[in-house]
């Protein structure tokens, strides 16, 4: 009975660490895209990626900041990038400790 609720614990964990970086890695690529931040959907989305980013990897203040033509894409795409790839080690790292 353990080791099934450790599963499933360390299954959902997992998910929840690869929707964080699914968020960022679509907030990425809608602020590349220049999408249509007015949508609702797209706020959300934008939302959810600046929590994921937990203030560590954010756009305005983050691990590199660029500046200059460009600087709001390539700000999202590295530290948001960065970020997503961090949610799905310490997911992956979680999900092998947790699971039996």
């Amino acid at each position: 009975m353990t080791t099934k609720i450790r599963a499933t614990l360390a299954q959902l964990v997992w998910l929840a660490c690869a929707f964080a970086a699914l968020l960022l890695a679509v907030g990425a690529l809608l602020i590349a895209l220049d999408a249509n931040k007015s949508n609702e959907l797209v706020q959300a989305i934008l939302r959810g990626a600046s929590w994921a980013d937990l203030g560590i990897f954010s756009r305005q203040d983050g691990i590199k900041q660029f500046r200059g033509d460009g600087a709001e894409v390539k700000n999202a795409l590295f530290n948001w990038g960065l970020a997503a790839i961090a949610w799905l080690v310490v997911g992956r790292v979680l999900e092998r400790i947790i699971k039996p």
